[in-house]
């Protein structure tokens, strides 16, 4: 089977059981934005020396992977003839409880962080601002169209995981986090 169908030169994509829409439509967008924070998370665990993070991400990606079908497929019942389900609260509790375990390593904020520190917490911030536009795009889809919140309240969570994430790359590394001090003169 070829990469390339040329079904979309003309600018539709096929939803799963819907038919076809332009590849602007917001649903696109809405997992078109999920394809991007799965990438980056990509380029996050290839940059981690941790295995614990590696590991975390696969399943990260993975969740995310069926998030996206989800949200590619917009009648109910071919989710359900296909089993596709939405984030469970099971999922969440998962991704609070490792925002608790990961912070139990870090000192408590005394200021706003700036994305930067390491290369690999670099990249964690990069993923979190993908999420925070994911999770915008889910947001503004779930307004006209049906989206389980707990699509949303996973894509939240996980933003703050990844902001998390990345002050332990840094921590782990003995880099101090970036800490916004105000404007400079």
């Amino acid at each position: 089977m070829k990469i390339y169908t040329r079904r979309g030169d003309s600018g539709e994509t096929d939803l799963i059981g819907a038919g076809r829409v332009a590849k602007d439509h917001l649903r696109v967008e809405a997992y078109g934005a999920l394809d991007e924070l799965n990438a980056a998370l990509g380029v996050c665990a290839s940059s981690s020396a941790h295995a614990d993070l590696r590991a975390l991400l696969a399943t990260i990606q993975c969740a995310l992977f069926e998030l996206g079908a989800y949200l590619a497929t917009p009648e109910r019942r071919h989710r359900e003839e296909m089993r596709m389900s939405e984030p469970s609260d099971a999922e969440i509790a998962a991704l609070e409880a490792h925002i608790d375990t990961f912070e139990g390593e870090l000192t408590p904020l005394q200021r706003f962080v700036l994305p930067g520190g390491t290369p690999a917490a670099a990249h964690f911030h990069v993923a979190r601002t993908g999420c925070r536009r994911a999770e915008r795009v889910a947001v503004a889809l779930q307004r006209s169209e049906e989206i389980a919140p707990s699509a949303i309240r996973y894509l939240n969570r996980l933003s703050d995981l990844l902001f998390v994430l990345a002050r332990v790359e840094n921590r782990r590394a003995g880099v101090p986090d970036v800490e916004w001090e105000g404007r400079r003169a």
